[in-house]
């Protein structure tokens, strides 16, 4: 598991250089690892996420199920990313959604409870939370956005461009999914773009 320490660690420093070596060995203090087979289940709707995980290695994605018991996928994350229902996660109510993961998975975990007392210790570790939380809604208004003002086809391209590494990780119902889209409209809009 060291190795998996050693990514973690290097993802804090890359996304917040101002922690010092004695904030990271805090952090690094506090880790918990779990590993999951492919369609376990990390986080479960209607269950409050006690733990935050960082994926140190796999591929995950959250979904809900809609009323016609559907599953929507909302996002799919991988290696150096969280998996979290942050909103739910911060302020320890059920999640909506369920995160299960889509390949074996090894997740660096932090406890809410850790965190928050960590949050209190640095002012460097309270601005990684804070980046962190930034991130979570920059993201959340970009995918909102995407529905108003793109087409599918701009849509698929923007997840091809920004999403390299797990494109040919997902299935195709996963993908039709996030993006809101009908299995044959991605049928037509890859045959259109193979034309081009």
């Amino acid at each position: 598991m060291e190795d998996f320490v050693e990514i973690y660690l290097k993802s804090l420093q890359s996304f917040c250089p101002e922690l010092k070596d004695q904030e990271l060995d805090l952090f690094a203090s506090k880790l918990n690892f779990l590993e999951l087979k492919k369609k376990d289940i990390f986080l479960e709707s209607g269950k409050v996420q006690k733990m935050l995980g960082f994926i140190a290695k796999g591929l995950v994605r959250s979904f809900y199920i809609d009323r016609h018991g559907n599953e929507i996928t909302v996002g799919f994350y991988a290696e150096q990313d969280y998996a979290t229902h942050y909103p739910a996660f911060v302020f320890q109510k059920p999640s909506h959604y369920t995160i299960q993961c889509l390949e074996p998975t090894t997740f660096a975990c932090l406890s809410y409870d850790d965190i928050q007392s960590m949050y209190q210790q640095s002012h460097n570790i309270e601005k990684y939370g804070r980046l962190v939380a930034e991130e979570i809604l920059i993201r959340q208004q970009e995918r909102i956005e995407s529905f108003i003002f793109q087409s599918a086809e701009e849509r698929y391209l923007h997840f091809i461009k920004h999403h390299p590494g797990i494109f040919n990780r997902i299935s195709l119902s996963h993908l039709c999914s996030f993006l809101g889209i009908e299995r044959q409209t991605l049928t037509r809009i890859r045959q259109k773009l193979a034309h081009k």
